[in-house]
Parts: structure tokens; sequence; C-alpha cells
């Protein structure tokens, strides 16, 4: 059952349904060919925090869906995760109980890791994909990110996670560091988040987020990667890496640009992904 909310006050809300005996929350706009959108892992991350500037271009040629995963978000947590095949599952449900039989995808970092470990168990579920800032394969833990997945809430903690994310910190107002913050402390919200990845050892969670290269080497799925060049989250080592294992991968990287491609590049994330993924359409 699909349940709607139209609170303009709370634009982070979208639809909700039962995903494998949990709740997802989830976006659904546009008409056209399914796109399905995997946020990244940010404190006071959601669906919407991550994809607001992408959602109305996107939707104007396609059905865009953008789910908050388990633990992140209005969507239903499930304690520490630690296994991705959690989240590739509720994709799989996600789609199943909306009928869509395949779909495109778009990863944002965390994300990047679902979508190729959602592209692995279904590679018939998958026409094309966009992978940005992925995660996805081992490498040593950046800085950046240790700040990020061990952030305890305070605003202090946003702000500093928050300029790791950001090549422009223009782009950090008091107000933006607030919201986060604010979704970060809401009841129920930074518990899951702390469970799976504040650990002490966070290393291991690149490890748990990572699928084998063999794996991910006999893809035959074209890929678009989307890199900033002054990441400090993902390195941009570990991309260049991924799309030499990937036999159908194109990379680029944008000059002056960190970790929030889909924000600091925004036209040329929205125009580069419409293109990528009508040239895959058939007819």
């Amino acid at each position: 059952m699909v349940t709607a909310t139209n609170d303009v006050a709370r634009p982070e809300i979208g639809k909700s349904l039962i995903v494998g005996g949990s709740a997802t929350n989830y976006h659904d706009v546009g008409e056209g060919a399914p796109i399905l959108l995997v946020h990244g892992s940010g404190p006071g991350v959601t669906a919407w925090a991550n994809w607001r500037l992408n959602l109305p271009d996107l939707a104007k040629s396609f059905r865009v869906i953008a789910p908050d995963m388990f633990g992140f978000g209005y969507s239903d947590s499930k304690g520490r995760i630690e296994d991705k095949r959690i989240w590739v599952d509720q994709v799989a449900s996600l789609l199943d109980v909306l009928g869509i039989d395949k779909v495109s995808m778009v990863g944002n970092s965390f994300g990047g890791a679902i979508t190729l470990a959602f592209m692995i168990a279904h590679p018939d579920r998958v026409e094309r994909a966009v992978l940005m800032g992925p995660a996805g394969l081992d490498f040593p833990i950046t800085p950046a990110l240790e700040q990020v997945w061990g952030y305890t809430p305070s605003l202090d903690d946003m702000r500093a996670s928050l300029k790791y994310l950001a090549w422009d910190h223009g782009r950090l107002t008091e107000d933006l560091i607030q919201s986060r913050y604010e979704a970060s402390v809401r009841p129920g919200a930074h518990e899951p988040y702390h469970a799976t990845f504040g650990g002490a050892d966070r290393q291991h969670n690149i490890a748990m987020l990572a699928s084998r290269e063999e794996d991910i080497a006999a893809l035959r799925h074209e890929v678009l990667i989307l890199h900033g060049l002054v990441d400090q989250v993902i390195p941009l080592e570990s991309t260049v890496r991924l799309a030499g294992l990937l036999p159908r991968a194109d990379l680029h990287v944008f000059a002056e640009c960190g970790h929030w491609v889909q924000i600091e590049r925004m036209a040329s994330f929205n125009r580069m992904v419409t293109e990528f993924f009508k040239s895959g359409l058939k007819g």
C-alpha cells in the first residue's frame, strides 16, 4: 500500500510503502522511462537533500524514483547493517512493488556501491548506470570519510563534514549547516547511522560496500562515471581503477569540484545524465 504526503513544509517526505516488511520513503516524479537515484551516506542525508536540485530537470524526461535507503531519512531503520545485500534487496523489492522490471540507475558515493552491487545481483534489471564519486572498491579510508562517518551531532561537526563534501565552501551557508544538523538529530536519525558507519573500524565499512573486482569486470552495462577532481571523500584513484575494471565505462572528471558533483556541477550533471540515458532508449 502506497501512502503519500502533501506537506510542503517537509518536502523530504514523499510517498511511503512497505518493502521487505519495512517502510521506505521515496519520491516518484515525472513520466517516461524509469530511473532510480541512490543517495550517499553523509550525516543528515535524505534522498530529497541529495537530489533536490536534480529531480525537476530529470523529471522532464523520465520517471524519477529516489528512495531513502534503510537507516537514512524517513525510511525504517534496520539497526546496524553489516551486509550491503540489505540495501540491494530493498531496491529490488521497491521495483517489484512499483511494477518496474528494468531501470536505469544513478548512484552517489555509498549509492554507487549499492548500484554496482545491484547490477551484479540483478544484471537483467538494469539498463544503464551513472556512478558518481562511487564507493564499491576497497581503498584506504580517507580523512574526509573518517570525519563524515564518524560524525557526532553538533553544529561544528556538521560544518566540518560539509566542508569535506564541497569544493566551494561558499555554498555552505549557515542555513544549510543548520538544516542538515537538525536532520541529523531528528529522533531516530543518528542512531542507525552511527550503528552502521560510526564504529571504530570504519575501514570495515569500505570493505563491506566493496564488490568483487571479477564481478565488476563481468558487467556488460554501459556506465558513465562522474568524479570531482578535488573530491576528498572518495579518492579519484579508486574511481580510475573502477573505470578500468568496467568494460563499457566512460569517466568524466570535473575541475573545481568536490564530492558534490550533482550540486556543484548541477547543470552539467543534469544534462549529461539526461543525454546518457536518452541515448540508451530503443525506438
